[in-house]
């Protein structure tokens, strides 16, 4: 369970009285997520959640976050809304971290995607990419390829505790890509961590975005391939070329892609399991004393890394020729 942080009800209480949502009638810590402290609200006026933000997020970079949500959700995508206190803000303090209370956002996430569910998370990514393209607020991607190096050094020598030889893995594929990362791609708002937990579906229509804590200005093509990472791969880690097709054919629907970014997909699937793969390992190295969070296993992304080291071209993740 992802609770770092524990909140009292005396103290939650007090806090909810700054607001227009009704006395407290029940909270409890949420599993999904492994950043921040998440919990549900029921109140007098309905369902909410209550997140307070964790060390690894700058409280800087909250109004982004807070802006681009209300900045997206005017343009038609559905994610939760940020709940302002009478005095007008939308961030608060709680048990001595930044927090913010939202909309609860009806829906659930799909553990086993089919390949309905990825076509609809590709259309919906582009329509969100497309969204976010008058947000004024910029945010640089911290975990992007100038990042992974940072972690690298921190997991340090227990790396191969992990995995045997995976330090010198890691040492190969950071050289090559800090040598060849794209650029000059289509860029503006990604969403950078939109994994099935962070995707709802009612009647497997998709209802909705939420955890919006890793957004920020990368190359679109990137977040496409954190998608076909999250989405596109089996349980036994082969990856699934139909989910993959279905992803990007409803993604090219609406935005199609520049000849250079079907080039540089392979690479940027790289990246992107190799991103994941290091947050993943310094979590695990490093899970907090008492914390109730279960660290996501970071083998998982380096099967995938594998697939995408003998990927030959875009036609290996089902795009069209």
């Amino acid at each position: 369970m992802a609770v770092y942080t524990d909140v009292s009800p005396e103290e939650l209480e007090a806090f909810l009285a700054t607001y227009d949502i009704g006395r407290l009638r029940a909270f409890k810590g949420i599993a999904e997520g492994v950043e921040n402290s998440n919990f549900l609200l029921q109140t007098e006026a309905g369902s909410f959640i209550l997140t307070l933000y964790e060390k690894r997020v700058n409280p800087a970079d909250l109004p982004f976050f807070i802006g681009l949500m209300e900045h997206l959700a005017s343009r038609g995508i559905d994610c939760p809304q940020p709940v302002k206190n009478r005095k007008g803000e939308a961030l608060g303090t709680l048990a001595g971290r930044p927090c913010a209370i939202a909309t609860f956002l009806i829906g659930t996430s799909v553990r086993r995607p089919k390949v309905a569910h990825c076509a609809a998370l590709g259309e919906t990514l582009a329509g969100l990419h497309k969204a976010g393209a008058g947000f004024a607020i910029r945010r640089t991607n911290a975990l992007s390829v100038q990042g992974w190096r940072p972690l690298f050094e921190a997991a340090g020598a227990r790396t191969d505790t992990v995995a045997t030889g995976l330090q010198a893995l890691i040492a190969d594929e950071l050289g090559t890509l800090e040598a060849n990362w794209p650029t000059g791609l289509p860029a503006g708002v990604i969403h950078a961590d939109l994994f099935p937990d962070n995707v709802f579906f009612i009647d497997d229509k998709l209802s909705g975005l939420i955890d919006f804590y890793f957004a920020c200005n990368d190359l679109l093509a990137y977040d496409i391939a954190i998608c076909l990472n999250a989405w596109c791969f089996e349980p036994d880690g082969a990856y699934n070329a139909t989910k993959g097709r279905a992803l990007l054919a409803a993604y090219g629907a609406v935005r199609p892609l520049e000849p250079a970014e079907v080039e540089a997909l392979p690479l940027l699937a790289r990246g992107a399991a190799l991103r994941f793969l290091l947050t993943r390992l310094v979590d695990w190295l490093n899970v907090p004393p008492g914390a109730l969070v279960r660290p996501h296993d970071p083998l998982e992304y380096l099967r995938k890394l594998r697939f995408h080291r003998g990927a030959q071209s875009a036609r290996d993740y089902g795009i069209a020729a």
